[in-house]
């Protein structure tokens, strides 16, 4: 007898549908997984029949064959392991005299020993993948389902529920109710950061621009603490953007306290970070990496100069076009990698920087300047030398600005960024600039000048028009380009005091 179930499986952040087709017929006892299963859909052999049997059902000392079509897609992960259990049942008869059909629902869990039903990583893209009237979830995936599969999920706790309302013997637990999202964790305050008056402006004007920031200086400068304090400056969400970094998320396996996430994530890998983790990938399935569950946020990159070089080359694509492709011998998958990128580093191994005091040898200092690449720091818009404060602004100084002042005003260059066709002002290329930040002659000539000087190349052309337009919104949101925004952004990418060249385009 066959029967056929529907389900899902992960391909990056997406699901893609699968049907489950067991066939159970006389012969001698076996269990065959076909179809390009991993190694955990081949284990559901031995946890399908401990669950059945511990439910109080009859495992069939049938030959048992499970196709997983399509065949020429990979399949990975237990979230099969129910489809596979219902399809066996149904296929040796086990629900009756009349046969059940499951026809127009959807099985989405991995089974555990004693019958329970377990949520899956990836719960939301797997149930949006699957077309069908109701989705059978394990009951703590059901709210996660419900974001994308509404009154359709039918959350259970164990195998045995899922026979008895096949069966008719019982009805289907209720739809989960929506649950109360917990305000998010407060951000840390740009208050709290002392004097910095220059680093305070550029990290304003890369949370206003999305434009990618390098901060340089010595340790204890307040680098780090400055870039924690980015997200927080940030604009919510919106409804479209909450449910793509809640969908990556979810693929990517980590915890989602609160549901729907609405506020931009802060990601700060280790500088010990493996090129897979950073960009995603691995062995058995191409899983998002650090670029894309940054989406939509910051991705923080502290001790840049700490960084394997191939890792930071690797980012080079996402920085440039906002998404990752990642090609392995079974195919090739595309995660978002659309993330404002802030990075710190010291100017030298010892942290001075090459001035009085500093113990490092020409050769280190020549191969720690090497580490980054100049591909690499052509694609970032600001590169800021940040100075330990003085004693009198740590001591000494007023209230400064904080995150809810500054996070106003990023706002309001946001909105002005959509009104033009864009998240962000760093999206504008071609013909959007030329409409939208036309230049004033004077602002042209200093453009010329430093092309002219081999200050910029035409990626740092285009960049420092974007930074510029955010300078101007910033200020009083004019129309045409001044001599004095095109100088301001090109003295956020040039040489800081004694920073060793880095800025230039």
């Amino acid at each position: 007898m066959l029967a056929t179930v529907s389900s899902a499986t992960l391909a990056g952040v997406w699901g893609l549908p699968v049907s489950v087709e067991v066939h159970v017929t006389t012969g001698l006892p076996g269990f065959t997984v076909v179809g390009l299963p991993d190694a955990s859909c081949r284990e559901a052999r031995d946890r399908v029949r401990a669950a059945i049997t511990s439910s109080g059902l009859t495992w069939p000392s049938k030959r048992i064959t499970v196709n997983l079509a399509p065949s020429d897609v990979p399949k990975a992960g237990a979230g099969l392991d129910l489809a596979v259990a219902v399809g066996v049942l149904v296929a040796d008869g086990q629900f009756g005299d009349e046969p059940v059909s499951v026809a127009g629902i959807g099985m989405l869990g991995e089974l555990g020993l004693d019958g329970s039903v377990r949520p899956v990583p990836g719960a939301l893209p797997l149930v949006d993948a699957i077309d069908e009237p109701a989705v059978v979830v394990a009951a703590r995936d059901a709210p996660m389902a419900a974001l994308v599969a509404g009154g359709r999920v039918r959350p259970v706790r164990t195998l045995r529920e899922v026979y008895d309302a096949l069966k008719g013997t019982a009805s289907w637990p209720d739809p989960p109710v929506p649950a109360r999202v917990a305000p998010p964790e407060t951000d840390p305050d740009l208050r709290d950061i002392a004097g910095q008056p220059l680093a305070r402006w550029g990290l304003e004007i890369a949370a206003a621009g999305g434009h990618h920031l390098l901060l340089i200086g010595p340790p204890g400068a307040g680098k780090t603490m400055l870039a924690r304090r980015i997200a927080g400056l940030l604009p919510d969400l919106s409804p479209a953007e909450a449910l793509e970094v809640t969908r990556v998320h979810s693929a990517s396996g980590l915890m989602l306290p609160h549901g729907l996430i609405t506020r931009p994530p802060f990601r700060a890998p280790h500088h010990s970070a493996s090129m897979a983790s950073l960009v995603g990938g691995g062995s058995a399935r191409a899983r998002p990496g650090e670029v894309s569950a940054a989406t939509g946020g910051v991705l923080f990159l502290d001790e840049l100069g700490e960084f394997a070089p191939s890792v930071l080359d690797a980012l080079r694509q996402p920085l440039e076009e906002g998404v990752i492709r990642v090609a392995r011998s079974q195919g090739m998958v595309e995660h978002p990698a659309r993330f404002l990128l802030v990075a710190a580093m010291n100017p030298c191994p010892c942290g001075v920087g090459g001035r009085v005091g500093c113990r490092c040898a020409p050769g280190a200092l020549a191969r720690y300047q090497r580490r980054l690449s100049g591909p690499f720091v052509d694609r970032l818009d600001l590169v800021i030398w940040v100075d330990c404060p003085d004693p009198a602004d740590l001591l000494d100084a007023g209230p400064a600005a904080s995150s809810a002042d500054v996070a106003e005003r990023v706002k309001k260059v946001r909105e002005l960024a959509r009104e033009r066709g864009v998240n962000c002002n760093s999206e504008l290329d071609g013909e959007s600039l030329e409409h939208y930040a036309p230049l004033q002659p004077a602002t042209t000539e200093v453009l010329r000048s430093a092309l002219s000087e081999g200050r910029l190349s035409a990626r740092g052309l285009r960049r420092v028009r974007t930074v510029a337009r955010t300078i101007r919104d910033l200020d009083d949101a004019g129309e045409e380009l001044r001599a004095a925004d095109v100088h301001a952004a090109l003295s956020l990418r040039m040489r800081v005091d004694g920073m060793w060249g880095l800025g230039r385009g």
